[in-house]
């Protein structure tokens, strides 16, 4: 994985592990892989992981079965639908619409585009 210095390490493990269950990689209630197995995988510290995860877990994306390990909440997909696009809202459409008026770029163009 290649990270970016835009964001921390540990929300782009984040974002990862939401794309792995929108792509159903990981499965609804199965076990997400150990904290230790993402870091290895990813070559960064497991406590990086370990922050990953503490977030997924109060976005109620993962649930933390102690003794057990993390596994993917049953309504995971909406959960991460729900917070993307609540982050896209606030984050992301400010700077095309933004971009959009300094280039003056009309909704409809974008609409023929896409």
């Amino acid at each position: 994985m290649d990270f970016k210095e835009t964001q921390p390490i540990y929300m782009q493990i984040a974002d990862w592990a939401c794309e792995q269950i929108l792509l159903n990689k990981w499965k609804s209630e199965e076990r997400a892989l150990s904290v230790r197995e993402l870091g290895a995988v990813l070559e960064v510290n497991p406590n990086t992981v370990v922050r990953a995860y503490d977030f997924l877990e109060t976005k109620e994306i993962l649930v933390n079965k102690r003794g057990v390990g993390f596994f993917v909440a049953p309504s995971a997909a909406d959960k991460i639908r729900e917070f993307r696009k609540e982050r896209f809202f606030e984050e992301e459409l400010p700077v095309v619409f933004k971009t959009m008026k300094l280039l003056n770029i009309e909704i409809n163009e974008i609409v023929k585009r896409f």
